[in-house]
């Protein structure tokens, strides 16, 4: 909304836009990668900065044949989190931004609870926070599951600690509900197949994709997204040509 609030400010004034308006990133998990490599990664890019990124991936696809095995690792490597004050050096997550945004986040597991959602782990405060960050806004990683992939908290950014796991079959149903959200920023792809590896980045509808790693960024690389995940590009050439008016000059010497 507030992007659509931005470019109808901008239109009668004529001026061009790049915006960067979020994601729900899916992070795709297929049965031949490793799993202790990639629950470790989905730690990452599922709570790093609590979960307050816009390239987090709070939509984790794992192939059928591996999601029991493969959530109950992450469920169990997820308990472990320390989270505190980030002065301290144990801590992996601080506190969210707000009082509001806190209860924006709290809102949406609630919401997955009476949209059919099981809370695996998380929803609550930390009970080991020091006497000094009690009363923050800090709140323990959430993991849940049991969701259709048309959930709201599914098809919603919370921008929060907060994933949701969801199970599939083929390659192709892999590809549908990744792409079957109105974003498309990025998206994380973890197989030892390269040539699966290219098919479902080609397929993927978003602007960035990372095969078998996340958040490796090059500044020289375009950066953006698609569908209402905004407008534009940065980065490198990308850049310099959104803040360049090119100019054409005629002269008869």
């Amino acid at each position: 909304s507030t992007g659509v609030h931005l470019s109808k400010t901008a239109a009668p004034a004529m001026k061009k836009l790049s915006l960067e308006l979020g994601g729900k990133n899916a992070n795709i998990i297929f049965e031949d990668s490793d799993i202790n490599e990639t629950v470790d990664a989905t730690l990452r890019s599922s709570f790093a900065n609590q979960g307050e990124i816009c390239l987090c991936g709070s939509r984790i696809l794992v192939q059928r044949s591996i999601y029991d095995r493969w959530l109950c690792a992450f469920v169990a490597k997820t308990r472990k989190l320390y989270i505190g004050a980030p002065t301290d050096p144990k801590s992996f997550m601080g506190a969210l931004i707000s009082k509001q945004h806190l209860e924006k986040v709290r809102g949406y597991i609630e919401l997955a609870k009476t949209e059919g959602g099981v809370v695996e782990t998380g929803g609550d405060t930390p009970s080991t926070l020091p006497k000094a960050n009690e009363g923050g806004y800090f709140l323990r990683p959430t993991i849940i599951t049991g969701l259709d992939a048309n959930a709201r908290c599914c098809q919603e950014e919370i921008f929060g600690p907060v994933v949701t796991v969801i199970p599939f079959d083929t390659e192709e149903e892999a590809v549908k509900i990744a792409n079957g959200v109105s974003y498309g920023l990025a998206a994380s792809i973890w197989t030892k197949d390269g040539r699966r590896a290219n098919r479902v980045a080609l397929a993927l509808d978003t602007g960035y994709v990372w095969i078998n790693c996340w958040l490796i960024r090059d500044l020289r690389c375009p950066f953006g997204g698609t569908k209402a995940s905004g407008l534009g590009r940065e980065g490198g050439k990308y850049a310099e040509d959104f803040y360049t008016d090119v100019k054409t000059i005629c002269s008869k010497l």
